[in-house]
């Protein structure tokens, strides 16, 4: 089966989505996954000025471009984490931090989220991508103890936040990606099984499949897709390389920055690292998923001008008919 291949515009939000547009057009993507910043698309503006948004479906249009999902994961990270500190003013925006206030923060992020929505709906868009927060990862060490009743509420404090502003995706017929990451509610295996439970499991919010965090924590991305089949509904197509263990490197990555070589892992272009993609590939059509695979760039040892076209290359190296006993084996590999 085939996809269509985007552009993640986020690492790209210093240039205007004309010139992001024109690039991943030249180098032969389908479409961008389209951030939901100023540069590219301001939510509040999209929905007080028809014509700007025409101008955003105008420069897809020019360029021959597509769009299946738009992001907005800075927002959403603000409707959870707790504390919200100097770290979050940084991503909220003026309009959102306002005054500082944590619940009127958390207010605003919520707020924007339900924009997001709409403006998905308007822009003929059934996905959005981002994050969600998490009351509870501060917790992850588990030291000092911590007791059950903290994390139960973490999980419960997700589900009373978010619960109101997935009602609005409902009324929107748009459905809501989380990408499992370190510092989210979800960020690995049984924290997603736990996410999902507690919103019971309703039908607009998903995942968006990106392997790359799932690497180095040792999940494996292939199993992910084949048991969490019927909520992939967004896929983001990042690589990260182990280092060779040495005694030295944790898999926490010890606050060093990225690209440093003793930190043990690193973001890389698709097809440098050690994520399995052709197997996952496999496993996507075997689910049935026949979205976009999207190319988030944030290779730190490669130009992106460089490495964005020969991430486009591998990927679509991998994107070939297959018969259906190639979809079983992989099915029967991992059940």
């Amino acid at each position: 089966m085939t996809h269509p291949v985007t552009l993640f515009t986020a690492q790209w939000a210093d240039l205007p989505l004309e010139d992001v547009a024109e690039l991943a057009a030249g180098w032969g993507f389908d479409g961008l996954e389209i951030a939901c910043k100023t540069t590219h698309l301001d939510v509040d503006r999209a929905l007080e000025d028809e014509a700007y948004l025409r101008s955003r479906r105008e420069i897809l249009d020019r360029h021959g471009l597509s769009v299946w999902a738009i992001s907005n994961h800075a927002q959403g990270q603000l409707v959870c984490d707790d504390p919200l500190d100097f770290r979050h003013e940084s991503i909220a925006g003026p309009r959102t931090w306002g005054d500082g206030s944590v619940e009127g923060v958390r207010a605003r992020a919520a707020e924007q989220m339900t924009k997001t929505a709409r403006v998905a709906r308007k822009l003929g868009v059934d996905t959005v991508t981002g994050f969600t927060g998490s009351k509870i990862w501060r917790y992850v060490a588990m030291y000092p103890p911590v007791p059950a009743a903290v994390i139960d509420d973490g999980y419960e404090d997700f589900a009373r936040r978010w619960n109101p502003i997935l009602d609005v995706f409902d009324g929107e017929g748009v459905r809501f990606a989380l990408e499992v990451h370190p510092s989210e509610i979800a960020y690995d295996y049984w924290t997603t099984v736990r996410a999902l439970e507690a919103i019971d499991r309703r039908p607009a919010f998903g995942l968006n499949w990106d392997p790359s965090h799932m690497m180095w924590q040792d999940i494996d991305p292939v199993t992910f897709i084949l048991d969490f089949a019927d909520r992939i509904y967004h896929v983001d197509c990042k690589d990260t390389r182990i280092r060779p263990r040495d005694g030295r490197a944790g898999r926490l990555g010890s606050h060093l920055a990225w690209g440093n070589p003793r930190r043990g892992w690193d973001f890389v272009s698709a097809g440098l690292g050690d994520v399995p993609f052709d197997d996952a590939f496999r496993a996507l059509d075997s689910i049935g998923y026949t979205g976009p695979i999207s190319i988030e760039w944030e290779d730190s040892g490669m130009d992106r001008r460089s490495g964005a076209p020969e991430a486009l290359k591998h990927v679509r190296s991998l994107l070939w008919d297959r018969p259906q006993q190639a979809f079983d084996s992989v099915f029967t590999q991992k059940s």
